[in-house]
């Protein structure tokens, strides 16, 4: 008697800050499900509240990132019909958790990055790429339209004729054209992306979280034309006087030593990096 399949998981493990999330659904290339999707969202606020969890990284298992919304499962990721009789778009549901962390977001995509789990990497605040990578957008290759939060972000980073060509002809383009268009920030030879990817992420882990919070904030309030992005920039300019880790800065550069910065989001106590903790869902 055969063993049934195994199912489609995000997984989550939190080590020294960073929480790693992996797309974990090998014999589908970690191609995402509707569970999947109602994971992220799930998990992402969770993140948000772990005063434990500096950085979140999100990448695939195995050798590839992810290729997109399981075939099978299509209609209930993009259209999941309510008891109301409305549709709701659960991979961008997914999408908005991502991308309504506070905290520095960074996808490390190693293998193949299609449809729906470009979307879902680029909900990161950036993408770092290896070398052998390969990613394509494919809506009019199976009759559907990209979701909205993901055509949207594609015509801001690569401009409107270049989103028209990847999404009307699907064709695939490596990591070094991602880079060119603007769709990942790094590429890294093969044999260097993991210990690249550590290295980068320990340094964030590492920053000042008062700087990177607070420039995430202005950022995406940047591109998005927030009718408030003055007063938001007065705030935060004035905020730097009450957060201890301009003068922790300043005095570890003078020293020339690491600067063990303390300012943590408000009402969260900041606790020493410890022992890994492993989680599942």
């Amino acid at each position: 008697m055969s063993s049934p399949a195994p199912k489609g998981q995000i997984s989550v493990s939190v080590a020294d800050g960073v929480a790693w999330v992996i797309i974990d659904n090998p014999t589908k290339k970690n191609a995402l499900t509707k569970a999947m999707c109602l994971q992220i969202q799930e998990l992402m606020p969770t993140l948000e509240a772990d005063p434990d969890v500096a950085v979140v990284v999100l990448r695939g298992a195995g050798n590839t990132f992810s290729a997109g919304a399981t075939i099978n499962e299509l209609s209930s990721v993009l259209l999941d019909r309510q008891d109301d009789g409305t549709y709701v778009d659960q991979l961008s549901r997914a999408d908005q958790a991502i991308t309504s962390l506070t905290k520095p977001t960074l996808a490390l995509v190693d293998g193949a990055c299609m449809g729906g789990g470009w979307q879902i990497a680029s909900a990161c605040d950036f993408i770092i790429t290896s070398k052998r990578s390969v990613f394509a957008i494919t809506p009019a290759k199976i009759g559907i339209i990209y979701p909205r939060p993901g055509i949207e972000r594609l015509v801001r980073q690569v401009g409107h004729a270049n989103a028209k060509f990847i999404l009307f002809t699907g064709e695939a383009f490596t990591a070094v054209q991602a880079q060119t268009l603007g769709l990942v920030a790094e590429v890294v030879p093969d044999e260097e992306f993991d210990g690249r990817g550590k290295s980068l992420v320990s340094a964030l882990r590492d920053r000042s979280r008062f700087s990177t919070h607070s420039m995430k904030r202005l950022v995406d309030m940047t591109d998005t034309n927030h009718p408030h992005i003055d007063q938001e920039w007065e705030d935060a300019w004035a905020a730097m006087t009450d957060s201890p880790d301009m003068g922790i800065g300043i005095e570890a550069f003078n020293n020339r030593v690491q600067p063990q910065f303390t300012w943590s989001p408000a009402g969260r106590t900041r606790v020493p990096r410890g022992q890994p903790r492993q989680a599942s869902k």
